[in-house]
């Protein structure tokens, strides 16, 4: 680390002694001008392109992370910071960070950035729950990083590899899971639902309550064409069953061994049948004598009643 450090010294110094070097030699170019000569201004416009690059910074080194590119933090060693513009904390943090970036080359580290306001899916894949957090990425492992929040100890925390002491995300958790993408269209869907909503009532003119209103017909709609739309996927899945109509009843040939059984019913029936002809025979015959017997019944009468006479 202190080779690093020197490095990063000597680096400067050169910048430095460069400068100054070079505004002595347009200093002297210029002295060496005519006072009415048009290459002053033209020296001068050089100096201020030339020294623009350092007034203003050399580029940074943190990458930006956004729903669209989120997958590369898959492969490699990352450390990502979730963050707020309007965060005081996050804004503590902001040089430290920059800072650390400088060095990702040198540690083989990429260092990234997300901005939650800008990318709400990402915080509900990552579920932020506070603001500034920090996550390692080893080869798709992610470990979320607790320690201080200095340039140093994001240093150590890399060239030590004191990371391998922290228990890695669950892969239930983990952003790639069903689970996790789940939350961040949820996510997405109510940053939609808000940007509506503002569009409802500043842009149209609506009031709250009808704002409201286009919201809950809509999620009414949206229930009835899910509803449909289930029904109909139930119902090619698993199709009722159609009644068949019953076959007539066909004599089977039984097997040997329910032949008894077969012969003791159809003794059954055989006696069944007797009994029920001989019942029609004993009804014949009571018909039969029933003339007769009134007959009998009418000469006796009339004998009797001779007699008495």
């Amino acid at each position: 680390m202190s080779r690093f450090a020197r490095e990063g010294g000597s680096g400067e110094r050169l910048r430095r002694g460069g400068g100054r070097r070079a505004c002595c030699g347009v200093g002297s170019a210029a002295g060496m001008m005519p006072s009415g000569s048009p290459a002053v201004p033209v020296a001068v416009l050089l100096l201020l392109v030339w020294g623009a690059p350092w007034t203003h910074g050399r580029r940074s080194d943190v990458r930006i992370i956004t729903d669209e590119n989120w997958k590369e933090l898959l492969k490699g060693e990352w450390m990502i910071e979730f963050y707020a513009p309007w965060c005081p904390a996050c804004q503590n943090l902001q040089p430290e960070w920059e800072s650390f970036a400088e060095w990702g080359e040198d540690l083989e580290v990429n260092v990234a950035k997300v901005d939650v306001t800008e990318q709400p899916g990402l915080s509900g894949r990552f579920i932020i729950t506070a603001l500034p957090t920090i996550y390692h990425c080893k080869d798709g492992e992610f470990r979320r990083y607790q320690g201080p929040r200095t340039k140093k100890d994001f240093i150590n925390f890399i060239s030590e590899k004191e990371w391998k002491s922290i228990e890695p995300v669950s892969s239930w958790f983990g952003p790639g899971s069903v689970l996790m993408s789940s939350m961040s269209a949820l996510f997405q869907l109510s940053m939609w639902i808000r940007t509506c909503h503002n569009y409802f009532i500043e842009d149209l003119g609506l009031p709250v309550w009808g704002s409201y209103t286009v919201f809950a017909l809509a999620t009414l709609l949206s229930g009835l064409l899910l509803g449909l739309c289930m029904i109909f996927v139930a119902d090619c899945l698993f199709p009722s069953k159609r009644r068949r109509p019953q076959p007539y009843p066909s004599k089977k040939l039984l097997p040997e061994s329910s032949q008894p059984l077969q012969k003791v019913e159809e003794e059954q029936e055989a006696d069944e049948e007797d009994v029920s002809e001989e019942e029609a025979g004993s009804k014949e015959g009571t018909n039969k004598d029933f003339p007769q017997n009134a007959i009998r019944q009418r000469s006796v009468g009339t004998s009797l009643a001779t007699d008495k006479s």
